[in-house]
């Protein structure tokens, strides 16, 4: 299958694993802002960063 898009099999993995970071990192990010949006309430790691920032 990749043959005929022309790419090699290498190519195809490392494709295949940024994808799946990037879709993970998506995944992760949504949940966070839905969890905001419903609770109203901020995540564990949104108060360690305003507690490093000092905010």
């Amino acid at each position: 299958m990749w043959e005929e898009l022309g790419i090699s099999a290498g190519t195809g993995i490392i494709v295949l694993i940024a994808l799946y970071f990037i879709i993970k990192w998506a995944v992760r990010n949504g949940i966070k802002e839905a969890y905001g949006a419903i609770t109203g309430s901020k995540t564990y790691e949104e108060r360690e960063i305003e507690v490093m920032t000092g905010q």
